[in-house]
């Protein structure tokens, strides 16, 4: 196996610390984020001020379309960064005089100074609940709800969607991943060829949640504490006037390390130079750990190069490959019986490289003045699949001792003790009777409150844990990568009826 390095360890370099707490953005970023946002939701709060309806309350939920990859679920993923992100919000000084320079077609200044006063002293109030990260969600249903002043939720919408959109996509590509290598260890190759360092961040904190065992990402293994590995490039051997004098030296100076890059002039010959060099580590008490295949024939050149450490005597030895990897070439290379014992998986991981992007969305679903009932709203569109969900919204996740049955979207307010059926969303022919006596748990839980955060977040591995545990609980035809079975997502049936009826009011076709 390659070499891990730790956080903290006997004998560390001086001053040497473990860290104890979460990474906060604060961490990575040492700046404001208050700024991090479309500049339409400030002037949309802007106007909410002078329209005097800053504090109307609003609801508001993030949903997605549909599974990304064309796959069967998607892992849910970020709301540890978007607690931060909300915890430290603020607007500071900086912030405020770059928005006094900004100004409107007329050449005016676009926000008055009494407007920048009040951003000042904004201090949030609003609530909001979401699914635990590594939980297996679907399409439709809310995966955040947001409550409170609507200037206040408007604030939040490019936040969370930029935190939880990617790291979503990257949590399901990595258990996709994982899933085709079968148990075998998949390594995150990505940084290289990441969308810039945040992204590369983001990318290895996803990656490891969604299953992947480690990250050559040693900055993100800093911040997180996701394991590293790591072996040597192809100039390293370039450097030297041979490949076997390029092992040689490498073994001499990493011997706890030694995983050979074996394809930079010819494979199997590579391999047999790893041989020779493993048989000098072995005299010197060391071992070689691996060898990795970066190019070629996957599947025919692990199985020569097992043959050739077996027939030496170096049948604990693992092969790792690489290459442009993703779950579709790794369950070939399995089908086709490849030696491959480890996966570095790269630029298709780190970058979602087939869709790259989940296209989540943040939906005002309610609204009303302080005190009054809810009044629902519905965002019309062409398509059937952009009309919103409206209401105050919460998703209820049924299972039996075999797995997950199927999710229901309903109102809050509403009771399900007595059963429910549920209307698939993009077909009302579509529905399903889910009796009373069938285990449920609601998935939206607290997570701040009048503006403060009520939620512990758990540890990385914890929410790791969570995501193979999940995917334990959904049927194997729903986690194949070609035409997977659809899981039951569906609105209970009078939040149905209550959504049809005010599709057809607002679009005037009630008589």
């Amino acid at each position: 196996m390659i070499c891990s390095y730790q956080s903290s360890f006997p004998g560390a370099w001086p001053g040497a610390i473990k860290r104890t707490h979460m990474t906060t953005l604060h961490d990575m970023y040492r700046t404001s984020l208050g700024l991090l946002t479309d500049l339409y939701q400030l002037t949309m709060a802007l106007s909410y001020w002078k329209a005097g309806v800053a504090d109307r309350e609003a609801a508001f939920s993030l949903t997605f379309r549909r599974n990304p990859f064309q796959g069967g679920f998607t892992v849910a993923c970020g709301l540890e960064h978007v607690i931060d992100w909300i915890r430290r919000f603020q607007f500071d000084h900086s912030d405020l005089s770059y928005l006094a320079t900004l100004n409107g077609n007329d050449g005016e200044r676009l926000f008055p100074a009494a407007f920048l006063e009040y951003l000042r002293g904004m201090r949030f109030s609003f609530d909001l609940s979401a699914v635990p990260e590594g939980t297996v969600v679907f399409p439709h249903e809310p995966i955040a709800r947001v409550r409170g002043p609507i200037i206040e939720c408007q604030m939040l919408e490019t936040a969370i969607l930029n935190i939880t959109n990617f790291q979503t996509l990257i949590a399901t590509k990595a258990a996709r991943v994982c899933l085709a290598a079968q148990g075998d260890p998949v390594l995150e190759f990505g940084l290289r060829r990441a969308q810039g360092i945040d992204g590369a961040l983001a990318a290895s904190r996803a990656a490891y949640v969604g299953g992947c065992s480690a990250t050559s990402n040693v900055l993100a293994g800093k911040l997180f504490d996701i394991p590293v590995r790591g072996t040597h490039a192809h100039s390293w051997v370039m450097c030297f006037d041979s490949e076997l004098e390029a092992f040689k030296e490498y073994a001499r100076a990493m011997p706890n390390n030694c995983v050979f890059l074996v394809d930079t002039y010819h494979t199997l010959e590579g391999v047999q130079n790893a041989v020779r060099i493993g048989k000098w580590l072995r005299e010197n008490n060391h071992r070689l750990a691996g060898i990795r295949l970066d190019s070629g024939d996957l599947a025919y050149l692990s199985v020569e190069a097992r043959r050739i450490l077996d027939e030496e005597g170096f049948d604990d030895t693992p092969i790792i490959a690489s290459n442009d990897l993703d779950e579709h070439l790794i369950e070939s290379l399995k089908r086709q019986g490849a030696m491959i014992a480890i996966w570095g998986v790269g630029t298709r991981l780190a970058t979602a490289f087939d869709e790259p992007a989940l296209g989540g969305v943040y939906k005002l679903t309610a609204i009303r003045k302080p005190g009054t009932p809810w009044q629902m709203r519905v965002k019309l569109s062409e398509q059937k699949s952009k009309i919103s969900t409206p209401g105050v919204l919460q998703v209820r996740r049924y299972y039996t001792s075999r797995g997950f049955l199927a999710d229901a979207i309903y109102e809050e307010h509403e009771s399900l003790a007595g059963g429910c059926t549920i209307v698939d969303p993009l077909d009302a022919t579509r529905r399903k009777r889910i009796s009373a006596d069938i285990a449920s748990e609601d998935l939206l839980v607290p997570i701040i409150r009048a503006g403060r955060p009520v939620y512990e977040s758990p540890k990385l591995y914890e929410i790791r844990q969570r995501v193979r545990q999940q995917l334990s609980q959904l049927h194997p035809t729903m986690q194949r990568f070609v035409n997977p079975h659809e899981y039951p997502v569906g609105l209970d049936v009078r939040l149905h009826d209550k959504k049809e009826a005010l599709i057809l009011a607002t679009r005037g076709l009630l008589s």
